[in-house]
C-alpha cells in the first residue's frame, strides 16, 4: 500500500515503531494486528529516514521519528529488563522451574547468571580502591617474571 493511502495514524504507528527499532517484518504484522491493514516490508522502509528507501520521508515523518528515537534511547527507565531486580526475579522463577524439572544444569547456570547479575559482572563498574579502601595493587608482567626468575611469586 502506498505512503498516501495509509491513514496519518498508521503512519505514525510506524515510524515510532521504526524510531524504537522494530524491523519491518515486525512492524508489518503490527499494523495487521492493530489496523487491521497488510502493508508490505518495502512500505514500511520508506518510513524510516535512515533507508534509502526513507530518503524522500516527509519532514514532519523524519521529526517524529528523531525525536520518538531520541526519547527512546533516553528513556529506558520504562523498560521493565532495563532494571536489575526485575531480571533477578525473572532469574528465580526460571531457576526455580528448571529445578522443578530436574534440570540441575540450567538451574545452576541460572543461578550463576543470577550471582554474576549481583556481583556487576553485567556491568562496566569497576572498583578503584582495593581492599579496606587502601590502594589497588598493581603488579605488572615485569614484576611478574621478575619474581619467576628470583624464585619467589
Amino acid at each position: 500500500m502506498a505512503k498516501g493511502k495509509l491513514k496519518n495514524d498508521v503512519q505514525t504507528f510506524i515510524v515510532q515503531s521504526l524510531a524504537c527499532f522494530d524491523t519491518p517484518s515486525v512492524v508489518v504484522d503490527a499494523v495487521r494486528k492493530e489496523f487491521g491493514e497488510t502493508i508490505t516490508r518495502q512500505s514500511v522502509e520508506g518510513y524510516d529516514p535512515n533507508k534509502k528507501a526513507g530518503s524522500n520521508l516527509a519532514e514532519k515523518w523524519k521529526a517524529l521519528f528523531e525525536e520518538t528515537r531520541k526519547t527512546f534511547l533516553e528513556d529506558t527507565a520504562t523498560i521493565a529488563i532495563s532494571h536489575r531486580a526485575v531480571r533477578l526475579r525473572a532469574l528465580q522463577r526460571m531457576a526455580e522451574k528448571a529445578e522443578n524439572q530436574g534440570n540441575m544444569v540450567l538451574a545452576a547456570n541460572l543461578m550463576e547468571q543470577a550471582a554474576k547479575e549481583v556481583g556487576d559482572s553485567f556491568t562496566n563498574r569497576r572498583a578503584l580502591v582495593g581492599a579496606d579502601g587502601g590502594a589497588i595493587e598493581v603488579r605488572t608482567l615485569a614484576d611478574f617474571y621478575g619474581n619467576i626468575k628470583s624464585g619467589t611469586s
